[in-house]
């Protein structure tokens, strides 16, 4: 169980919260490249860490992302102009730049000194590996930009999407960095779940080894008195799972192996995107649009699976995720079709913060428990005026995850000595 007081810091995340002031020193993706494409292209609403902004392209290919209100009265400019290097207030016609300047105030004479006075608020942002990044922190703290394994990929040999979450990012974490649940929730295949890797042995051995940027995470299962499956996972911190699926329960993808993983991050305390990437392992084969379709539609995110023009999924709250009891019955072990849906059903079904008070931890929690007190931790190192873990690209970029099948005699270690490091 966790302490009431300690689900609050680890929840709540805005702006002069303990959580808000840890997540604020690192850089988040924002929004999809796709999402602005063009110069002078219309702005699009973004709420990340319970700020409202607006993100835009300028004349220069410069991202934007400020506040969401016009300093006048507060007008909307996402209805505004996005013009000659800055979006224009439809109200008044005041106008900001990327820097959130005020650069044009037409409803005042030419030399009056208020314009002079006017700024809003704007975060530095960039656009990097198809994926729009924002720093929201202290301007003299801002760390490196990130360099994941998987934003060096060659966009051929890449894919990123995100979908909408309602519920705190923190069960959604939780949920990417517990393995055993995979034995149960994604049990797709009712009644052979001898036949699958994460179904054979359902109790996995589980150990943690802390690092610079967060931790290891290893799940050990005993397929029989010769073989194990070992699956390696990197958290980075604050909220980045990385997990391999080259060996895995989905089918043949021998002809595209590849790591994938996710970041989870928060809208405000009661809401988060969650945003699934995918690249090859191999960098002689890529992840072509065909088969990055396939893969989303497997996890429920395909391109037909969401409320038409939004990241909000068709299978949600309002309609019991669809729920099909007869599935649930005959085939599956939860009902829900999609590996991510069935995630999200859960995370999403513990209300928008579950109380964590009333819950009994076991065995299986250890990745679980280990990330609360890291992050718990690093709060506090933040409140100290530390830095927390996972700021320095160095710490991470070289590592990656890996799962495989493994004689029983073998130490994973040595097994996984080259497949653990990074090859882009």
């Amino acid at each position: 169980m966790l302490k009431t007081e300690d689900n609050e810091r680890l929840t709540r995340v805005g702006r002069g919260t303990p959580m808000g002031a840890l997540l604020r020193r690192y850089w988040h993706p924002a929004l999809l490249s796709s999402e602005i494409p063009e110069r002078d292209g219309p702005p699009v609403r973004v709420r990340l860490l319970g700020e409202d902004l607006i993100a835009f392209r300028d004349s220069k290919n410069r991202i934007g992302m400020i506040d969401a209100y016009c300093a006048h009265r507060r007008a909307p400019l996402f209805y505004g102009r996005n013009e000659d290097c800055g979006i224009r207030c439809v109200y008044h016609g005041w106008k900001f730049d990327v820097e959130g300047n005020c650069v044009d105030l037409p409803s005042l004479p030419a030399d009056s000194p208020v314009k002079a006075k006017v700024h809003i608020k704007s975060y530095p942002a960039i656009d990097k590996a198809g994926v729009i990044w924002v720093y929201m922190g202290p301007a003299d703290q801002e760390p490196p930009l990130p360099d994941y394994e998987w934003m060096r990929a060659l966009p051929t040999h890449r894919h990123v999407a995100k979908n909408y979450q309602a519920s705190n990012y923190l069960q959604a974490l939780e949920g990417g960095l517990d393995t055993s649940h995979s034995s149960f929730l994604h049990n797709n295949v009712l009644g052979l779940k001898r036949n699958t890797v994460r179904n054979a042995d359902v109790a996995p051995a589980i150990e943690v080894y802390p690092t610079q940027y967060g931790y290891q995470y290893v799940s050990v299962r005993k397929l029989n008195d010769e073989k194990r499956y070992v699956r390696v996972y990197q958290y980075i911190m604050p909220f980045q799972q990385m997990r391999g699926d080259i060996s895995n329960d989905h089918g043949d993808r021998s002809k595209v192996p590849k790591i994938d993983g996710h970041f989870w991050v928060p809208i405000d305390d009661y809401q988060t995107i969650t945003w699934s990437w995918m690249y090859g392992d191999d960098k002689t084969v890529p992840i072509t649009p065909e088969f990055a379709e396939q893969d989303e539609k497997r996890a429920g995110r395909g391109r037909d699976d969401f409320v038409p023009g939004t990241f909000k999924l068709l299978s949600n709250l309002s309609n019991d995720h669809r729920i099909d009891r007869s599935l649930q019955k005959t085939t599956t072990f939860s009902g829900i079709t999609g590996v991510q849906t069935q995630d999200v059903a859960i995370q999403e079904g513990m209300g928008a913060i579950p109380d964590r008070s009333k819950e009994f931890l076991v065995a299986s929690d250890k990745a679980v428990i280990a990330m609360r007190r890291m992050m718990l931790e690093a709060t506090y190192a933040v409140e100290r005026g530390e830095e927390p873990p996972g700021l320095d690209p160095d710490s991470y970029r070289t590592v990656r995850p890996h799962d495989s099948v493994i004689p029983a005699n073998v130490d994973w270690r040595e097994a996984f000595a080259e497949q653990l490091v990074a090859k882009w």
